[in-house]
């Protein structure tokens, strides 16, 4: 994905988990919405989840969070260590279990963590993939966050 594209489409998620099926729709208007790709065997983005569930709860309200689980090997298509692992990090933000690897696809991922925050109109503001980069994408959102106010 490039900057300022459009959120593509949440369809062909193949489970959710905290959250009933939402559309991109649903996402878009309001709040920026993060959207972060991880992995329960992903070292790496287990020790980013505490740092995100700090920054969506400091932001009360004023930033939405999807996690879409990005299976990486046959133990991570595993629902019941989906649900353990989110369960045991505070996922509390609907999570999109990617087991087809549709959405994999359509937000052009190919690592984890990968993130990609949207402004209210749905367009790329920022992206990345990898360790490090909260600071960063937290300074993107609270511009984003200041330009809408």
């Amino acid at each position: 994905m490039k900057l300022r594209d459009q959120m593509p489409g949440l369809e062909g998620a193949t489970d959710w988990l905290n959250s009933k099926p939402l559309s991109k729709t649903n996402w878009i208007g309001e709040v920026p919405v993060l959207v972060y790709f991880w992995s329960v065997s992903c070292e790496t983005c287990k020790n980013a989840i505490p740092k995100l569930n700090q920054l969506y709860n400091s932001y009360d309200g004023r930033l939405a969070m999807i996690a879409v689980h990005m299976p990486r090997t046959q133990g991570d298509y595993e629902r019941a260590e989906v649900r353990r692992s989110a369960e045991a990090h505070h996922i509390s933000q609907p999570i999109l279990i990617d087991n087809d690897h549709q959405l994999t696809s359509r937000f052009k991922t190919r690592y984890v963590p990968a993130f990609y925050l949207f402004d209210q109109d749905g367009r790329l503001r920022h992206k990345h993939s990898g360790h490090g980069g909260i600071r960063t994408l937290e300074r993107r959102i609270s511009k984003i966050i200041t330009e809408i106010n």
